[in-house]
């Protein structure tokens, strides 16, 4: 599987590499990465990663599509903008995402032979948050993204999926260029519109 692994996370590196220079190509990197990472999740019992990679598909070509036609998902002209998210949703996103990960990692500890259940409910869990506000393009996505990239490291590592664990260890190096970059592109936006 090393070689399977190796190609997903050359994907995957592709996917963030031009979500950082917000490249419209990082929604066919990443659907690429979901297929190949169903097999190495499967094959490691990350079920919830496993789940999670299907939500990342439809969030992928959900994030395609809005960044192709921004006229349809938010009223706008021209492409979608690089926003911030206003604090009740930020709080709302919070909350959900506690109850999820208690309540996701009791049912697979339970009901399934999960490895590492609430570490997996973890990442996946604030994956989900951090996937949509990607494809919104809402800049605490990559603050969310560092959080979800220092757990997910770890656990890669733990489990012995060691070129997922190196790739989210430079997703952690990414995530801060993510932000820093859609923070200029964010300001420069406003500007033009002023």
């Amino acid at each position: 599987m090393t070689l399977l692994e190796a190609i997903g996370a050359l994907f995957g590196l592709l996917a963030v590499w031009f979500l950082v220079k917000e490249n419209i190509l990082t929604w066919p990197a990443g659907i690429v990465y979901c297929l190949i990472s169903f097999v190495v999740f499967w094959q490691v019992k990350l079920y919830q990663d496993f789940l999670l990679t299907g939500f990342f598909l439809a969030m992928n070509i959900y994030g395609w599509y809005a960044w192709r036609h921004p006229r349809k998902i938010k009223k706008t002209s021209g492409e979608l903008p690089i926003t911030t998210s206003r604090w009740q949703l930020l709080m709302v996103l919070g909350f959900i995402s506690i109850v999820l990960i208690f309540i996701s990692g009791y049912l697979f500890q339970r009901y399934t032979d999960a490895s590492l259940p609430y570490g997996d409910a973890t990442t996946t869990i604030l994956s989900l948050s951090a996937m949509w506000m990607t494809a919104r393009k809402k800049i605490e996505n990559w603050v969310i993204w560092f959080a979800v990239d220092v757990l997910a490291t770890i656990i890669y590592f733990y489990k012995g999926i060691y070129f997922y664990s190196a790739l989210y260890l430079l997703y952690l190096g990414l995530a801060v260029a993510g932000y820093i970059s859609w923070k200029k592109l964010m300001v420069a936006q406003q500007l033009k519109t002023i």
